[in-house]
């Protein structure tokens, strides 16, 4: 049987990293996810595994490459600039096929910013954020349980498809605290996938070689072509959203996250009020879930789909891609540490109808 404790989002994303069998931890501090990390400073070498702070970002998302290319399940996080300084590891581990998890609590920006939450690096998840043609897995929690849980998802994912995934939360998830029903304490999962691929020592077999680079004419095409290949496959089978309200809706609300969270509290006023608002809130960020706007589409040709993010429209462009032109789509955002209110959001659905 579980048990409830009372967690921030940091210490839940730990935690369930923990359970989902991370064994390597690489990190360097930076607010707002320092709870994070101090968590798995005190818990991983309980569970057996290496604990380091790296002496920067850069050296801990390749120490990330590195465990990774030898088997372990590895992790590394931080917050939106320490993200940036990953982003070249981040590619590396793509263009190896490795998996990894990376947590992202999202600060203000750009630059240095501030520490206030913010949702403005969506693009940077979704669109690979180094240099290359590729893809990372990213998944939106919204509350601290399931902060917990699609962390393990992560990981699970992870390995399936051998590509790095991304956890995108933000400074007001990372700090908030909630009940948490957690597993029993136990040895944690084991990874059900296995690694040929390893770097475990060759002996008995042929050696395993881990690389992105391709110099021959045509090759890194060709392996770009196949990694197009295992891209198009996950938006197949792993596009995920969380949606109320969509039977009858006149006005769908989207948003992720924190965000989703918000909006889930203004749906459920105005449905009290008779409002017919609905709410898609997508969970994966990539792939992202296009298949749930073209039903909602398909059943209700004349809804209105109203963005809100913590940002000056990021998000907004995969839902005006994934509508096609078939819906009008309206936006409220705000950016710099900003919040959406839910009376903005009243005030915005208002003015729609």
């Amino acid at each position: 049987m579980g048990k409830k404790i009372l967690m921030s989002g940091n210490e839940a994303i730990a935690a369930g990293a923990l359970r989902a069998g991370c064994r390597f931890y690489a990190g360097y501090p930076i607010t707002p996810q320092n709870e994070l990390i101090a968590y798995m400073a005190e818990h991983m070498p309980g569970a057996g595994g290496e604990f380091i702070q790296a002496e920067s970002e850069v050296a801990a998302i390749n120490m990330v490459f590195g465990a990774s290319a030898a088997g372990a399940r590895a992790m590394t996080s931080s917050s939106s600039p320490g993200i940036s300084l990953k982003q070249e590891g981040i590619s590396y581990l793509a263009g190896a096929e490795l998996p990894g998890v990376i947590v992202n609590v999202m600060r203000g920006g750009p630059g240095l910013g501030n520490i206030a939450p913010a949702q403005s690096d969506y693009f940077q998840a979704t669109r690979g954020g180094g240099h290359g043609d590729y893809r990372c897995i990213v998944l939106a929690p919204s509350t601290v349980q399931e902060a917990y849980e699609l962390v393990q998802l992560a990981f699970d994912l992870s390995e399936r498809y051998r590509n790095p995934a991304l956890i995108l939360g933000d400074g007001m998830l990372g700090q908030m605290m909630e009940p948490l029903e957690v597993k029993s304490k136990g040895k944690g999962q084991e990874s059900k996938v296995k690694k040929p691929w390893a770097l475990t020592g060759c002996k008995g077999r042929p050696p395993n070689i881990i690389r992105s680079i391709y110099l021959a004419e045509g090759a890194l095409e060709k392996f770009n072509l196949a990694l197009q290949k295992k891209y198009k496959m996950i938006e197949q089978r792993e596009q995920r959203a969380e949606t109320v309200f969509l039977d009858d809706a006149k006005i769908i609300l989207v948003a992720y996250g924190i965000m989703g969270r918000i909006a889930m509290s203004v749906v459920s006023s105005l449905r009290e009020k008779g409002e017919k608002i609905g709410l898609i809130r997508p969970v994966t960020l990539w792939p992202f879930p296009k298949e749930t706007f073209k039903g909602v589409i398909g059943q209700a040709p004349g809804v209105t789909f109203l963005v809100i993010e913590m940002s000056y429209g990021q998000m907004l462009e995969d839902v005006q891609l994934a509508v096609q032109g078939r819906c009008p789509v309206e936006f409220l955002g705000r950016s710099g540490g900003g919040i959406p209110t839910e009376k903005e959001m009243i005030a915005k659905i208002q003015r729609l109808a």
